[in-house]
């Protein structure tokens, strides 16, 4: 039940406050009732016996009851001697508590916080307060009255209580001002606040759609649209176009374009529009690939180490892999499954260390690193701990001034490696260490801006060795089989009825979305009995998109009833989910896409174990975790699972494609289902269209080797 009106409450306790201040747990009694409350939300700084102003709905919780889930609040200045005293005695003032609060009141009764405000030099009246005290009480109670009021403002302006209260963090005092002169700085300048919630603010202060300050909000809103997409820069058309579409006038845009490129927001190059940050590492990137790139001389000792390294079971095209990895400073290998990748890199390692090489082996996430080091023996970490990031700075510890203490650096899954993290690392590496970077081109791109692998391989400025034959062991496995198959543009043959192989491969036919889930739900019942896999530990269930009728958020719902049917509790969490982090958290050490498992459900948060690691979450820390039985193909990138199920329907048309059909079909290790309308799958084994993608990667390249080529113009003698 939601409240129509605002309710006024009184803050009796604070019962939980998250580490970041900002979400609470708060037990409250209304005013005019005296009904009590429990209050849970974005309750930034409040403190017991304060009065507020709030709005929200009440929620029954399925372990804690009945509890009022705020919306919106705003403190409310207290009015009789009991308030007045709650409030004064809460701590608001160091200290003043409630003994101290009570003579106050007592003296001055409903003028106490006139007398406090305007007229401080009047609490000395009261025993124990001197001129410090009484300046340091009315200061904090002005303070918190311009808090309130700020608030209130906010709140009018449609902002709901977290991004209020990060619109004060910011602003401060000046919160008020600053929006109500340019609401699409908030957009700019704080995280979580996109232009369409600005853009709702602005509107509310009566903005014009040509006002120039809206179009520059646009600009930036759009821009960076676009890097979440996967680019690393928008045409300048394509920016005017999409503007159009939120009603900006082009005139408007070009304007905030221009200006904006002027004072170093945007960089404009051609017809391409940069944010600085992501031109600046694409430059940087392009400089010290081609710095890596070209021809080493063999190291004394190189033939010994290669007859350390190599056997007769390797191919030709293996053993040259190997070989290049000694004579190269920048270098690409590149196959699909049971072409041997796995192989050649434990020999390129042997290699390497016979010759005493310091070798550092990295993945972009947990779970390739830990396989990686799984396949070579040797340590692997993710390019995060390699580079040594540091939550107290914010960056890593490894740059140009600190290079890696390394003579190789290998980095596997590297079709996942996006342009600001691949800047970073080649940051780090010194000049005279080779680079080689491992992966299957034909994935999916990386989530983040610019697919690094590919625009490499692209540009041509250093060796590409493509493993091309699929070994006789590997063929036995249908999955293998099937994912080669969709390359080649031809819909995956399923296992034959009653046969088992090494990976098996199966279609399971449904059209609508409820006949899907019914077969899903059947299909991981009996891979527990035909196969012995547990269906919450063992397999995956993968589909393209989070929302919709066959969305991981959906899916998840099903999955979570049918096989962890306890009672929820703290966010719909319940102990023994299977879920996933869905940003890098560097505080905590958990990286986007790292799965765990819940092993209890506290108050007010819960305590996963994050591969082997023991993680808490509460407050705000909550929100990048998710339910994990099903997940988006994205996510998983990098990683393997013994069964994956992939579920596609018609519904998921706008990203349906080759490179995603393939990049979930090489997830399984074991099994594989496919599961889902036949066209559908039909379209993503035909559809070959990759998802056009800006960046300048491979022309910079390209362009730095064709200058670094041409011979110095001849001197004229004056």
């Amino acid at each position: 039940m939601a409240s129509e009106h605002p309710l006024t409450v009184v803050v009796e306790s604070v019962i939980y406050r998250s580490d970041d201040g900002r979400y609470g747990v708060l037990s409250a009694r209304a005013e005019r009732s005296g009904e009590r409350l429990t209050l849970v939300g974005d309750l930034g700084g409040v403190m017991a016996g304060e009065m507020l102003s709030i709005r929200g709905r009440l929620r029954e919780h399925a372990t804690y009851g009945e509890r009022f889930h705020v919306e919106s609040f705003t403190p409310v200045t207290p009015s009789t001697r009991e308030g007045l005293k709650r409030y004064l005695g809460s701590g608001v003032v160091p200290g003043v508590g409630p003994a101290m609060a009570e003579r106050i009141v007592d003296r001055f009764g409903g003028d106490t916080l006139e007398v406090i405000t305007r007229q401080s030099a009047r609490l000395r009246e009261i025993p124990g307060i001197g001129q410090k005290r009484a300046q340091a009480l009315s200061k904090a109670v002005r303070a918190r009255a311009r808090e309130a009021e700020s608030i209130a403002y906010l709140h009018g302006l449609g902002l709901g209580p977290a991004f209020a209260q990060r619109v004060r963090e910011r602003y401060g005092d000046d919160a008020t001002r600053v929006v109500r002169d340019d609401p699409y700085l908030m957009a700019e300048e704080i995280k979580g606040i996109g232009f369409r919630t600005a853009d709702q603010v602005g509107k509310s202060l009566g903005y014009a759609d040509d006002d120039p300050r809206r179009a520059a909000g646009a600009v930036l809103h759009l821009t960076g649209k676009a890097v979440d997409e996967g680019h690393v820069f928008i045409e300048r058309e394509a920016l005017l176009r999409e503007a159009r579409e939120l009603s900006v006038p082009a005139e408007r845009v070009e304007q905030a374009i221009d200006d904006m490129h002027r004072r170093g927001l945007l960089l404009v190059e051609e017809t391409a529009v940069y944010a600085p940050p992501l031109y600046r590492a694409e430059c940087r990137a392009a400089e010290a690939l081609l710095r890596l790139s070209g021809d080493r001389p063999r190291p004394r000792g190189a033939e010994a180490a290669l007859e350390t390294a190599l056997d007769d079971s390797l191919a030709r095209a293996q053993q040259r892999a190997v070989e290049t990895s000694l004579e190269q400073g920048l270098f690409v290998l590149t196959g699909g499954p049971g072409t041997g990748k796995t192989t050649t890199v434990r020999a390129l390692v042997r290699a390497h260390h016979a010759l005493r090489h310091r070798v550092l082996l990295c993945a972009p996430t947990g779970r390739a690193a830990k396989r990686l080091s799984e396949t070579t023996g040797c340590d692997a970490r993710t390019i995060h701990r390699l580079l040594e990031y540091s939550p107290r700075s914010g960056g890593f510890e490894r740059g140009p001034d600190n290079p890696l203490e390394a003579d190789l650096v290998l980095v596997d899954e590297a079709s996942m490696l996006d342009l600001w993290l691949a800047d970073r690392l080649l940051q780090a590496i010194p000049a005279n260490c080779a680079l080689v970077l491992v992966g299957d081109v034909d994935q999916l791109p990386p989530v983040g801006a610019g697919p690094v692998l590919r625009e490499l391989i692209d540009s041509a400025v250093c060796p590409v060795i493509r493993l091309t034959e699929v070994f006789r062991q590997a063929q036995k496995s249908a999955i293998v089989r099937a994912a080669h198959d969709v390359l080649r543009d031809r819909v995956p043959t399923p296992t034959p009825s009653g046969q088992r192989g090494d990976g098996d491969l199966f279609l399971i036919r449904a059209s609508t979305p409820e006949a899907i889930i019914e077969r899903l739900l059947d299909a991981l019942e009996r891979m527990r009995s035909a196969y012995g896999l547990d269906p919450k530990r063992d397999v995956q269930v993968l589909t393209p998109m989070r929302r919709g009728p066959l969305g991981t958020q959906r899916l998840n719902e099903v999955l979570q009833q049918a096989q962890n049917p306890s009672p929820p509790g703290q966010a719909g969490f319940r102990r023994g989910d299977k879920v996933m982090q869905l940003k890098n958290d560097y505080e905590r050490e958990v990286f986007n896409g790292d799965l765990g498992e819940v092993l209890e459900v506290g108050r007010e948060g819960v305590r996963v174990d994050m591969g082997g690691r023991q993680v808490n979450y509460d407050g705000r820390a909550l929100e990048a975790l998710a339910l994990a039985y099903a997940s988006t193909i994205h996510k998983v990138q990098g990683s393997e699972f013994p069964a994956v199920v992939v579920v596609l329907h018609g519904s998921h048309h706008l990203l349906l494609s080759r490179a995603l059909l393939y990049t979930a079909i090489t997830r399984a290790k074991r099994l594989a289902v496919m599961l889902g309308a036949p066209k559908a799958i039909a379209r993503a084994v035909h559809n070959t269209q990759l998802q056009a993608t800006n960046s300048k990667l491979a022309t910079r390249l390209r362009d730095l080797r064709a200058r670094q080529r041409q011979p110095s113009a001849a001197i004229t003698p004056s």
